[in-house]
């Protein structure tokens, strides 16, 4: 794995040493296709005639899981028989051209996108750019080794049941699993088509972002697309609460190693201010039993079917027992097991009233070749432990290397969250790679700031009423100067009153998150003379936030001069 290319590279700089990255790499299995590398040079040449302007991912190389069409080049999905020539690209791959990104090849799969090993491929089995021995990780192996091996900048992979995890997790890179339908799915092979979601490979959460908010966008063509917020970074909350298994639900199969690590992974969690909390996870894994074991595998074999049914010798064995395995299945077992999923979604829901996110090893064990080989059905089933449930929940995801494991390899942990919360778990795990808050952290969508000036501030005597609603607390901030703080007289516990005027002074607030029932129930209980209204602050943010009745203040102390509630009562 080689570090993050420079960025001062020209985008026909780029795209040569892309194709020189590709030659020393010297793996057959990685790609399936590549673009003649002329064909990339002119078209960086056409990027630098037009210039950057407008284009967030200006001479960016990435590559394309060849489930995901891109014009010019074949779509096999890992099955020569099944091999067309898309005369338009994909929804994504043509917003991310768009941004200025140059696509220089296919990467290899497990076919149809039926597996987590990475080894189920006609076209051999891509090289783990960390270890020879081990597997690369599927189905979208061959994007993330195009990644980790220094090729492309990021990479194009899907996701049903963690295959845009696994792999990033077995190549100690960054995998970006975005909520359900932020990324289009027009002009992507389907693996079943409820569930399916394109994925980013990088080597930092910030160029994972940036491609995923770059590709992002409704869909009116594909009918699972849902107009979501823009994943968009900012910074680490003080304080958050990450669920985790129970020590006995852990599962890592006999790889000491990944259990260490993880164990290490949650201590440096809690160093970086999480509060960790304990979860039963039966419930979790016993949707994750679902995905393979229940009927959507029957949606593998409608998106086959006029192949499986004329031509099965053109699968590989184990796909073919895999998607074959369909065939017994009925519509009864499908209603079925839809019922089963509604009661572990209500059973599951109440998870994310206790935590904010949820943080599993990405990879449970990193079983070698030669394992998989012997035992494939079992051991890509082990895999998919701590992945499998999260789009069956509906669920955003985020993979990201976390520390080491004692024999050298990189750990990763998988943040996990609501939907929507795609921006929200990338600061966290942004946070994880070492690296500065770009900016303010906001609340996750579907969440509602509330700023609070006084009783109801850390360790005062109303913030129990925040945590009792699932308040998060997310960052400090001071109200622009326009603002006036007074004494409320009589109040118990002592309450302050902010008023808006003309020329005030900053005073100091906190800024929490709450769900829009929290915020109801929380609004509907605020006495007069206080109520709610939109506060403004110096990190150029607003918030929904405590304001006092004009009348209220008439003879009430001003404590503008200290600056905020806390500095008066410790006065």
């Amino acid at each position: 794995m080689t570090d993050q290319q420079p960025t001062s590279l020209s985008p026909s700089g780029a795209v040569r040493r892309a194709y020189r990255a590709l030659a020393d790499y010297a793996d057959p299995a990685t790609f399936i296709s590549t673009k003649p590398e002329a064909a990339a040079l002119a078209e960086a040449a056409a990027l630098e005639a037009a210039g950057p302007e407008g284009k967030p991912l200006y001479g960016k190389i990435f590559a394309v899981k060849d489930n995901i069409d891109a014009a010019g080049l074949e779509t096999t999905a890992a099955c020569p028989a099944f091999t067309y020539r898309p005369q338009t690209s994909s929804f994504v791959v043509a917003k991310l051209e768009a941004a200025g990104a140059i696509v220089i090849g296919k990467t290899n799969l497990d076919q149809f996108a039926t597996g987590l090993v990475g080894v189920r491929s006609p076209y051999g089995v891509p090289r783990n750019a960390l270890r020879a021995d081990l597997i690369p990780g599927g189905s979208s192996s061959g994007s993330a080794v195009s990644v980790a091996a220094g090729i492309v900048d990021f990479a194009l992979g899907t996701d049903t049941a963690g295959s845009g995890r696994i792999p990033a997790g077995m190549n100690g890179i960054v995998g970006l699993k975005p909520t359900l339908g932020l990324l289009s799915a027009t002009g992507v092979v389907p693996a079943c088509r409820t569930l399916d979601t394109i994925s980013i490979f990088a080597r930092d959460v910030d160029t994972a972002v940036a491609a995923t908010a770059a590709a992002a966008g409704y869909d009116d063509a594909d009918a699972y697309s849902r107009a979501l917020p823009l994943p968009t970074l900012g910074g680490l909350p003080k304080s958050f609460r990450v669920g985790v298994p129970l020590p006995a639900q852990r599962k890592f199969f006999g790889d000491a190693q990944a259990e260490a690590a993880y164990a290490a992974d949650i201590a440096r969690l809690t160093a970086l201010g999480a509060s960790i909390v304990e979860l039963d996870f039966e419930p979790l894994h016993a949707v994750a039993r679902l995905l393979y074991e229940g009927p959507w595998v029957a949606e593998r074999y409608a998106a086959t079917k006029p192949l499986i049914e004329t031509n099965p010798g053109a699968f590989h064995p184990t796909t073919l027992k895999i998607i074959g395995g369909a065939q017994g299945l009925t519509a009864v077992s499908a209603f079925e097991a839809t019922y089963r999923l509604a009661d572990f979604k209500r059973q599951t829901a109440p998870i994310f009233d206790k935590v904010d996110i949820l943080a599993v090893p990405t990879v449970p064990r990193a079983y070698t070749v030669a394992e998989l080989e012997a035992d494939p059905i079992v051991l890509n089933s082990n895999l998919g432990s701590y992945t499998n449930f999260v789009n069956l929940l509906d669920l955003a995801a985020i993979s990201v290397p976390a520390g080491q494991r004692g024999d050298g390899l990189p750990s990763s942990l998988t943040f996990i969250g609501k939907a929507g919360t795609d921006g929200y778990l990338a600061s966290i795990a942004r946070a994880v790679e070492g690296k500065a808050p770009t900016g303010p952290l906001r609340a996750p969508h579907g969440k509602i700031e509330l700023a609070v000036v006084g009783a109801h501030l850390t360790g005062l005597p109303l913030n129990k009423e925040l945590v009792s609603l699932g308040g998060t607390y997310l960052r400090d901030v001071t109200t622009t100067p326009d603002y006036a703080l007074y004494a409320l007289p009589g109040t118990v516990p002592p309450k302050p009153g902010l008023l808006r005027v003309a020329s005030g002074s900053g005073i100091a607030a906190e800024i929490w998150a709450l769900d829009s029932r929290g915020f109801g129930e929380f609004v509907s209980k605020i006495p007069a003379p206080l109520g709610i209204g939109t506060l403004s602050f110096t990190d150029g943010t607003s918030a929904k936030g405590f304001l006092v009745e004009a009348e209220a203040v008439k003879g009430a102390q001003d404590i503008s001069s200290y600056g905020g509630w806390r500095a008066y009562l410790a006065r």
